[in-house]
């Protein structure tokens, strides 16, 4: 079978791909080594698929379904093996492979094309709260991980760097509020690290269970950033669109226990972070929706 990226993948990856980088072009044959080493039978790329990965749906040699996971090194995927393994299927998809091929994942089939966004509003953000609650347990031992500093101490770096002038108020409003956050954090947790509704599917074992993670140590509030964004277009045509962010930061706080201010300081940087990025890449609508709901907050 010939493994051919899908296009999302394709335009993602040349988005950030480093000067050089010949990832893609060697997926092909990574793919057909992956799946022959582990005598895997194939029946699918997933299409749209993900933008950081390619996924293929396989079956076992005893015929049981799976998924294999291919990803960039730039796309931490030992990072995602650690934090999988740290869960063992527990609120999220299950590793089926401890040690595999460097970026190369195996792992239980979910139901691909039903996540939890498929519900109405309301319920969908109620499921994926409680997905997200399960995942919050104390992180693996040893410094395998990236920290919430660290991670948003390289975001902080290239958003002073990128931000233009129409810019620049949200960017200095982001980084302050990531300072007052960081000086006084509370009790760390192994976090989801990208975690919104998509990244929520349906399964065999549990209703619904997390999938993709960029997993990251840190405070529960900054888990919880990318979820209050979720459809943010239909935020930004909604003429009450602000008021529904804030009253979604304010619910979601409530439901997992934590702090609005945080949930809402967090949310606020995630969105100018991505804003920033968006524009840096020429992605210039995506830029503009991501600007205005950060000025919501």
């Amino acid at each position: 079978m010939a493994f051919e990226p899908p296009r999302r993948l394709v335009k993602a990856l040349g988005e950030a791909a480093p000067s050089g980088d010949d990832w893609l072009e060697k997926l092909p044959e990574a793919a057909q080594q992956a799946v022959a080493l582990r005598e895997l039978t194939v029946e699918r790329v997933q299409v749209p698929g993900g933008r950081s990965s390619l996924v293929v749906l396989v079956r076992l040699p005893d015929d049981t379904p799976a998924v294999l996971k291919l990803a960039p090194g730039r796309a931490r995927p030992e990072s995602e093996r650690a934090a999988l393994a740290h869960w063992d299927g527990l609120g999220a998809v299950r590793l089926l492979e401890p040690a595999g091929g460097e970026g190369v994942l195996l792992l239980e089939r979910l139901h691909p094309d039903v996540s939890v966004r498929s519900l109405a509003e309301a319920k969908s953000m109620l499921e994926a709260a409680g997905a997200l609650r399960r995942l919050w347990v104390e992180p693996p031992a040893g410094p395998v991980l990236e920290t919430v500093a660290e991670r948003t101490g390289r975001q902080a770096e290239a958003m002073r760097a990128g931000a233009d002038a129409e810019a620049a108020p949200l960017v200095d409003a982001a980084l302050a509020v990531r300072d007052e956050l960081l000086a006084s954090p509370p009790e760390a947790r192994l976090l989801h690290g990208t975690f919104r509704q998509s990244k929520v599917l349906a399964g065999e074992r549990s209703p619904w269970l997390a999938v993709g993670p960029d997993p990251v140590v840190g405070e529960c509030a900054f888990d919880l950033a990318r979820l209050v964004r979720d459809r943010v277009e239909d935020l930004i045509a909604s003429p009450s669109g602000s008021a529904i962010t804030r009253r979604r930061v304010k619910r979601l706080a409530e439901s997992l226990d934590l702090d609005q201010e945080r949930v809402r300081g967090w949310t606020l940087f995630r969105a100018v972070e991505s804003g920033v990025r968006a524009r840096r890449v020429g992605r210039s609508q995506d830029a503009e929706l991501l600007l205005e709901f950060a000025s919501w907050l």
